[in-house]
């Protein structure tokens, strides 16, 4: 089985509420220096047989179709390497 993970991320200009919050909260708990927090989702997808790029292909439709919202998110896709 290889893992094909599948990152989501807000487009830079749409707000994010839940970074804004985390970045709020983080001088209060004694952390410095961070300066901007984006909140996104991870998929983890494991995958059976090989990873070929019309498996690529599956997964950018399940991304584009399923697990974000192209209006507002943008996403990557790549294959995870073994521990």
């Amino acid at each position: 089985m290889t893992r094909v993970v599948v990152d989501v991320m807000p487009k830079p200009e749409i707000l994010d509420p839940q970074g804004k919050a985390v970045l709020g909260a983080l001088p209060r708990l004694g952390f410095s220096g961070v300066t901007d927090v984006r909140q996104g989702k991870r998929f983890e997808l494991e995958v059976a047989g090989e990873v070929t790029e019309d498996v690529l292909d599956q997964v950018r439709q399940m991304a584009e179709t399923l697990l974000s919202n192209p209006v507002i998110e943008y996403f990557e896709v790549h294959v995870e390497a073994d521990a």
